[in-house]
């Protein structure tokens, strides 16, 4: 039956590790996008702000 080897496959795939390192990886990810986004909004943008004549970019 493919539901039985769908299982089997699942349960290999589980137990390699891989859901591991896949979960870390979305959490290391989620972390980083964060600190690009906190980079870019409260150190890059102010100083692009000036440069451009003192705009605002807050919303």
């Amino acid at each position: 039956m493919k539901t039985n080897k769908t299982i089997s496959e699942f349960k290999e795939f589980i137990a390699k590790g891989n859901v591991m390192d896949m979960a870390v990886g979305v959490i290391i990810g989620g972390a980083f996008g964060k600190i690009v986004t906190s980079l870019v909004n409260d150190i890059l943008m102010p100083i692009v702000g000036i440069l451009i004549g003192g705009l605002d970019f807050t919303v």
